[in-house]
């Protein structure tokens, strides 16, 4: 068998994950099978000029990852040849389960998955990927605003790596599926501009809190100045106070629940005196009190079109479109 290694002494990669990053490489493009055996420590020490230090302590780490074991005077051999990929999102939420069931579901029965959330944290995203170099077949991530994002993903390899839900700090050689938080958002508010016309005001609820990309609130005005539908911003939800005749627009289901409790509290009912639209669809939306209308991307088309990406070797670069789902709450 032969390890397609190539020592990078400039690398900030160090010599040792090389030779792990190799090994895992070779498992994961059915290079190395179960029960084959690996090439022993003077070999690889020979071939590559590496210290026996350096490749006793690859081995040690692929050991302790279960990835090979070894048998006295017999040497090292691979121990599980499952492949790997972790899954990088944000937050859990119930949109989020529903990517993340729909890329388990349609995952080849073994290939097996790790999750990890950066919670917008960069330093919590940096350590998530620092940490897993090499011990992946793939990395399905799930981007965010911030400037060290970038950097932090060139260490893998482009053929390796997808990112989700959001471009922002991408590149045009990159994987990629992403949701179109702009376009395709005001497209679909142009489609159903009958329903949200019927209204004398839009509110868009934008609280500091939220991570949702700004662009929605750009061309949700651009929309609203386009047909004569006079619109505001929300920010201050210590000061939210619905009021009759408006089609509020939610990205935060915590506002949500505001709503519906006023609504409660001043006697209107949604889709008649007030309206709203909440981003994102989850399972529970279609139940709560007699529908709520949703303006969302297919959390479910995107998990299915990640599994295809790991389950294969093609590129793939792709917008999964932004649509509304009426029902009874406009």
């Amino acid at each position: 068998m032969q390890l397609n290694l190539t020592v990078n002494q400039q690398s900030d990669v160090p010599k040792y994950q090389q030779l792990v990053n190799a090994v895992n490489n070779a498992i994961a493009n059915s290079i190395l099978s179960k029960g084959d055996a690996l090439p022993s420590v003077n070999k690889v020490c020979k071939e590559f000029n590496l210290s026996k230090d350096t490749v006793f302590k690859s081995y040690q780490i692929l050991k302790e990852q279960k990835v090979i074991d070894s048998v006295p005077t017999k040497g090292y051999f691979v121990a599980n040849a499952n492949k790997k990929v972790l899954l990088v999102l944000d937050t859990f939420k119930a949109y989020k389960e529903v990517l993340y069931h729909s890329f388990v579901k349609n995952l080849s029965k073994e290939i097996k998955v790790d999750v990890q959330f950066h919670h917008y944290n960069i330093k919590n995203f940096k350590n998530i990927i620092n940490n897993s170099l090499g011990n992946y077949y793939k990395y399905v991530v799930m981007n965010f605003d911030h400037k060290e994002v970038s950097k932090t993903i060139e260490v893998i390899p482009n053929e390796n790596l997808l990112l989700i839900d959001w471009n922002i700090h991408t590149k045009k050689e990159k994987n990629y599926i992403f949701q179109d938080f702009g376009t395709s958002f005001y497209n679909a508010l142009t489609l159903h501009s009958g329903a949200i016309s019927k209204y004398k005001k839009v509110s868009f609820i934008y609280p500091t809190f939220t991570y949702h990309p700004i662009e929605t609130v750009t061309f949700c005005e651009q929309f609203c100045t386009e047909n004569n539908i006079p619109f505001e911003v929300t920010e201050n939800i210590e000061e939210f106070e619905i009021e009759k005749a408006t089609l509020y627009i939610s990205v935060s289901d915590r506002m949500l629940g505001e709503f519906l409790k006023q609504c409660k509290i001043k006697n209107l009912e949604p889709g008649k005196d007030v309206g709203i639209l909440s981003y994102n669809e989850t399972p529970m939306k279609q139940f709560i009190y007699k529908g709520i209308s949703v303006i969302s991307t297919d959390f479910e088309q995107m998990g299915k079109k990640a599994a295809g990406f790991v389950n294969g070797n093609a590129s793939i670069q792709q917008y999964i479109s932004t649509n509304i789902i009426l029902r009874n709450s406009i």
